[in-house]
């Protein structure tokens, strides 16, 4: 039905708790809604229009009585709240036993192998946020060179280095050698986490940042493309929350401004396909650092973009716009939070926008783009009939 479809999930944009949230410790969490009321409402015009306002109560997002796209939301039916697993989901795979946690840091055999393989000592194997550990230990870091290596709530292995002391390439190869030890214990991903500046106060993460996540158990709506020689263009991380399967072509990306360029760039060399993005600032700049006036600057900012990306759309073309999780930065805790994920697909060809409800299982999205593209998933409703004119 769609020749074109793009794929946009801005990370950590929850849209309320999920019934199961007291479960995870989120029962309040609501990160549109929160950041909105924080902020004294949200300016995304563009959003209101495709019907963001219809999905929930959000100050300053009014309802319209005929949405430009159909609009919705998603239950997670995975285990856990984490990237990998809220992506996995929207391509067809759920995850049913949630990954293992070290919330008091990993066992002394894992440290031990990882010092034993790469010859360096360790700071940390604590359960902290990212900058906190910095401000904990990058000086020391500085005097030894030793790595810091750190969890969280998440199942997670964060290995952090100064980039003047151990540089990308040395630290990433420091941890696929952590994702070789921990793969037995199932940890979800292991990230590489460099940083710079000179003291606690100037310490910040730079851009570098790379994932190794644990491949996905089941083929993905990408996979199934791939095989099916159609095309699978990844922008921003979410290359590395598949462990680099089901792409045609991948392109790295710093920010939510380089993902939007290169997702326009992208899209105008593309004549089939899925165009699958990932804008990551929500969740890594400002939902984790707990700033709501950030976050609101970066949804206004990808609302005032939306007009560029939507003049490269035409009839044969989807637009689907999600997120993989919450991250709301009002509730206490800097980690993710437990969340219904807003739905938007806009097609010039259903005029105005239809209501798709609550979708069981984000796995709806994979279901749907796997009709479309005529392959298979595990998982997943197809909502494709609702948008057909």
């Amino acid at each position: 039905m769609f020749n074109r479809v793009v794929l946009i999930v801005l990370d950590g944009v929850g849209i309320g708790a999920l019934p199961d949230a007291a479960d995870y410790g989120d029962a309040d969490s609501a990160t549109l809604q929160h950041v909105a009321q924080a902020t004294g409402g949200l300016n995304l015009p563009h959003l209101q229009r495709m019907g963001l306002g219809n999905i929930a109560d959000i100050l300053g997002v009014a309802p319209v009585s005929a949405p430009a796209a159909s609009w919705g939301k998603m239950r997670e039916c995975s285990a856990g709240k984490d990237s990998v697993v809220g992506h996995w989901e929207l391509t067809g795979v759920i995850q049913r036993a949630a990954f293992k946690t070290f919330p008091h840091g990993f066992p002394a055999d894992v440290i031990a192998a990882f010092t034993a393989e790469t010859g360096l000592p360790v700071l940390g194997n604590i359960a902290a946020s990212g900058t906190d550990i910095l401000v904990r230990y990058g000086e020391k870091h500085l005097e030894t060179g030793w790595p810091i290596v750190y969890t969280s709530v998440d199942s997670v292995l964060q290995v952090a280095a100064h980039e003047d002391l151990i540089s990308r390439e040395e630290l990433y190869r420091l941890c696929r050698v952590a994702e070789r030890i921990v793969a037995p214990y199932r940890v979800c991903r292991v990230i590489a986490r460099p940083f710079r500046g000179r003291s606690a106060q100037t310490f910040e993460r730079t851009s570098g940042r790379h994932d190794f996540p644990y491949a996905p158990p089941q083929q993905t709506l990408l996979d199934a493309m791939r095989v099916s020689d159609q095309t699978v263009c990844g922008v921003g991380k979410v290359v590395d929350l598949f462990a680099g399967r089901g792409f045609s072509r991948t392109v790295p990306t710093s920010d939510n401004d380089e993902g939007m360029r290169q997702a326009l760039t992208e899209l105008k060399g593309m004549r089939s396909g899925l165009l699958f993005v990932n804008l990551v600032d929500f969740d890594m700049v400002y939902g984790h650092r707990c700033d709501p006036t950030g976050f609101a600057r970066a949804l206004e900012q990808f609302d005032a973009w939306l007009p560029e990306l939507q003049k490269e759309l035409g009839v044969d073309d989807l637009l689907l716009i999600t997120a993989d999780h919450g991250c709301d930065p009002t509730t206490p805790g800097t980690d993710h939070t437990r969340e219904y994920v807003p739905l938007l697909a806009r097609s010039l060809a259903v005029s105005p926008g239809r209501d798709l409800g609550i979708r069981s299982c984000f796995a709806d999205v994979g279901a749907t783009l796997a009709e479309n593209f005529d392959v298979s998933v595990p998982q997943g409703q197809s909502f494709l009939a609702r948008l057909e004119p």
